[in-house]
């Protein structure tokens, strides 16, 4: 299985930040990866940040393609302009897509503190279970950085499974999640190329002894 993400659609607002700023994609390239995998089950589908353009952007071409999608939501910046709000989110549950989390601040989750651990997954959690009123089992590690001790913390907390930006194949019912994750520079035909190496390999050697060995770290 090959899972693609993305972050924001179109032109980035001049106050995003440029490591963030470098994953947004225009929407015509948006477009032609959706109708590149519109019928492939192979193809999971996800995006991070929580940017108004998951709704604005996003869910209209999924839904015209029926297709679904995660979003991982940074709980912290629910509301703030840019960003989705709390009906944005209940919206994009509504239309069938499934929400997760990002975490509170977009930090990475390497090396936090105990109580930055509970604040990036406990307590953003919370903010979005409140929301929608229904229990959040997924996480997406924010810039896809992670270590043993996260997924060890992630696992005690029963999330029932966890994205990453590996660039590596995944098998459709692993609880790590590897993830392609598209760059602004990235085109359709780079996703052609991607989903033809998902083509000739069930899941390469060489993918799982690289994300076993981050997750040893």
């Amino acid at each position: 299985m090959i899972n693609l993400c993305f972050h924001g659609i179109g032109t980035p607002p001049d106050d995003v930040p440029a490591e963030e700023a470098a994953y947004w994609v225009d929407a015509d390239t948006f477009r032609r990866v959706l109708d590149l995998v519109a019928v492939r089950p192979d193809v999971r589908l996800s995006f991070d940040d929580g940017n108004t353009s998951d709704l604005t952007v996003a869910l209209p071409e999924l839904v015209e393609r029926g297709r679904a999608a995660d979003f991982f939501v940074i709980a912290g910046r629910l509301g703030q302009p840019g960003s989705l709000s709390a009906g944005d989110v209940r919206a994009l549950r509504r239309s069938g897509m499934g929400v997760g989390s990002h975490g509170m601040h977009h930090r990475v989750w390497r090396r936090l503190t105990p109580d930055q651990v509970h604040e990036e997954l406990v307590e953003a959690r919370e903010r979005l279970e409140e929301v929608l009123d229904e229990p959040v089992t997924t996480a997406a590690c924010p810039l896809g950085r992670y270590d043993r001790t996260t997924l060890a913390a992630l696992r005690r907390l029963r999330y029932t499974r966890v994205y990453t930006s590996d660039r590596a194949l995944a098998r459709p019912d692993s609880w790590r999640q590897a993830r392609f994750s598209l760059r602004a520079n990235d085109t359709a035909d780079d996703v052609a190329v991607w989903l033809r190496h998902g083509d000739r390999y069930t899941v390469r050697a060489a993918d799982r002894a690289r994300t076993f060995v981050k997750g040893l770290r």
